[in-house]
């Protein structure tokens, strides 16, 4: 018996909680926002070229104390961090535009190239 009480006291508190709509912010929003690992160049995936793109994630990613791993590690992680948070909104261009500067980065560091 009260088994039943502790679950109907939990389905009651779940609706409760679904019915009061709260705004939800994405974590990676607050990620970019205040994430204080890299500090990036101002709109630099914004830029169509991605020699210019691959060579500011590369400075930012050697200049930073902040990092937690390699600053190759680092640079291509926030590359693919922002093509994995733009997503849909990314156009075939942006993206070709970000594959190819991977392809820099790897080139930069000195890296093999893309393994599929």
């Amino acid at each position: 018996m009260q088994d039943t009480r502790y679950i109907n006291q939990f389905k009651e508190s779940s609706i409760m909680t679904t019915k009061t709509k709260k705004p939800v912010k994405k974590w990676s929003a607050d990620v970019t926002e205040h994430s204080d690992a890299m500090d990036l160049e101002q709109d630099i995936f914004k830029s169509d070229d991605p020699d210019k793109i691959a060579k500011s994630v590369k400075h930012s990613a050697e200049n930073s104390d902040r990092r937690k791993s390699s600053p190759y590690q680092s640079a291509m992680s926030m590359l693919t961090f922002y093509e994995n948070r733009a997503g849909k909104n990314l156009s075939a261009k942006e993206k070709e535009t970000l594959e190819k500067a991977k392809d820099k980065l790897r080139e930069l560091f000195g890296k093999d190239e893309k393994k599929d």
